[in-house]
């Protein structure tokens, strides 16, 4: 099992400690689609890269890392399992909107541009069949905007 599913497979109690969207039950397995929200780093922060959030299972971690500049965040990324997962060559297929509405990011959603920031952030997990994505979010006034995808 892919390290991206057994993340989505967590027990409920841990789901709903964390803040995932879409608890599951150890028969059905892994839901297709979940979400983990993090809040920004605070200002004053120091300069270099910090951590804003960190989600960990037995299965996996994910960690939101916010790179600071004059004790101001200046852009956002995620790590998987340690690693900064490679950008999708191209656009989200249309297949993963469903599971992005179920998790209140309008489809298509706009890009963050060059630097993710937001007052939230959200990281969607998506899989289907042997497709698996990972998306992270900047919450920009009220639009959700996307800041990276990769394809697992």
């Amino acid at each position: 099992m892919s390290a991206l599913r057994m993340m989505l497979g967590v027990g409920v109690v841990l789901a709903a400690a964390a803040g995932v969207s879409g608890a599951v039950s150890a028969r059905e397995g892994p839901p297709s689609c979940g979400a983990v929200n993090f809040r920004p780093v605070a200002q004053g922060m120091s300069e270099g890269t910090q951590d804003a959030g960190m989600y960990h299972s037995r299965f996996g971690k994910i960690v939101l890392r916010a790179e600071v500049k004059g004790g101001q965040a200046q852009n956002y990324y995620i790590e998987l399992n340690g690693k900064r997962p490679a950008p999708l060559p191209g656009a989200l297929p249309a297949s993963v909107n469903p599971c992005l509405n179920s998790k209140h990011v309008k489809t298509p959603a706009p890009s963050a541009g060059d630097h993710c920031i937001g007052d939230r952030f959200r990281v969607v997990l998506y899989h289907s069949g042997k497709t698996e994505y990972v998306m992270l979010f900047g919450l920009q006034g009220d639009t959700w905007k996307i800041c990276s995808a990769s394809k697992l």
